[in-house]
């Protein structure tokens, strides 16, 4: 009976024992599995640029825009084409006198017009020239290589100037700068100009003010300068020179301006020195209601 006694008074004081542990040390809540973040879905690529297509037969009055020129031509070799035409248009009026006089006034003038056509070369070393606010602002940079020649052209119903871009000495790029007059006065916007581009050389892609026109020989620009120079511009360009000059244009640019550390103050919340902003809100509001204004 005593030894029975023992064991139960031991048992119980056991399992008191035992139920203080458990209200002192209740187990811990198992930790909840960490949050797996989705998984991004892949940003799909953006379509390709849709490119109208130009037929044969526009590409051939598109290829008319040469007029007789060819990219990769040294500035000395499009100076010789240009001599060359001179040579025939004066060569026509010597021929419709018989007057010395005249003719040694046809000679003066074709001289003279050759030497205003090779003192326009320019070349854009980083001194601003006459072209940095022009017609042509757009279509150079400085310190890459580039450089120009313009020349009036005048015979008959023809009335334009062209401008030959090099680069690396080649020629890459004609601008022509065309007669204004090929739009109706009281329809002088980009609307008839797209119907008179489009009717001649057919559809083109649309960005902004310009159209443009891809082969797999050249590009063409037909850019609407009416309200900056009262201007109309088409041009035919090396596709694949313009894409290695627009890379060198980039990697030349100058760095952007750094902002200012008062602008960075006010951005940065974070910065010590930061300027109340709110400082004069007081002085502000008082001239501000003063003049009869709310605050």
């Amino acid at each position: 009976m005593r030894l029975s006694s023992i064991s139960k008074f031991l048992v119980a004081v056991t399992l008191a024992s035992g139920g203080v542990a458990l209200a002192k040390d209740p187990p811990k809540p198992a930790k909840p599995a960490a949050k797996v973040a989705p998984k991004a879905k892949p940003t799909k690529p953006s379509p390709p640029k849709k490119v109208t297509v130009v037929t044969d037969e526009k590409k051939k009055v598109l290829a008319e825009l040469f007029a007789g020129f060819k990219f990769g031509m040294s500035k000395d070799e499009v100076i010789g084409v240009l001599a060359k035409t001179i040579d025939e248009k004066y060569d026509d009026q010597f021929k419709k006198t018989t007057d010395v006089v005249q003719q040694d006034r046809l000679r003066k003038l074709k001289k003279e017009e050759l030497a205003q056509i090779k003192a326009g070369y320019v070349e854009f070393q980083g001194k601003k020239t006459g072209w940095d606010v022009s017609i042509v602002e757009e279509e150079f940079n400085h310190h890459t290589n580039e450089s120009m020649v313009e020349r009036w052209e005048k015979s008959g119903n023809t009335n334009q100037r062209r401008f030959f871009f090099f680069y690396e000495g080649k020629l890459w790029k004609m601008f022509l700068s065309l007669d204004v007059s090929i739009l109706p006065e009281d329809k002088k916007n980009f609307e008839t100009f797209k119907a008179v581009m489009f009717g001649k050389y057919g559809p083109g892609d649309l960005e902004g003010d310009t159209i443009t026109w891809h082969t797999d020989e050249f590009d063409a620009r037909a850019i609407d300068k009416l309200k900056s120079y009262d201007a109309l511009g088409l041009v035919i360009e090396d596709s694949k020179v313009k894409k290695d000059l627009f890379a060198l244009r980039e990697q030349k640019a100058p760095p952007k301006k750094e902002t200012t550390s008062i602008i960075k103050s006010v951005i940065d919340p974070d910065q010590k020195d930061h300027p109340d902003v709110n400082a004069n809100t007081n002085a502000i509001d008082a001239v501000i209601k003063a003049q009869g204004g709310k605050k």
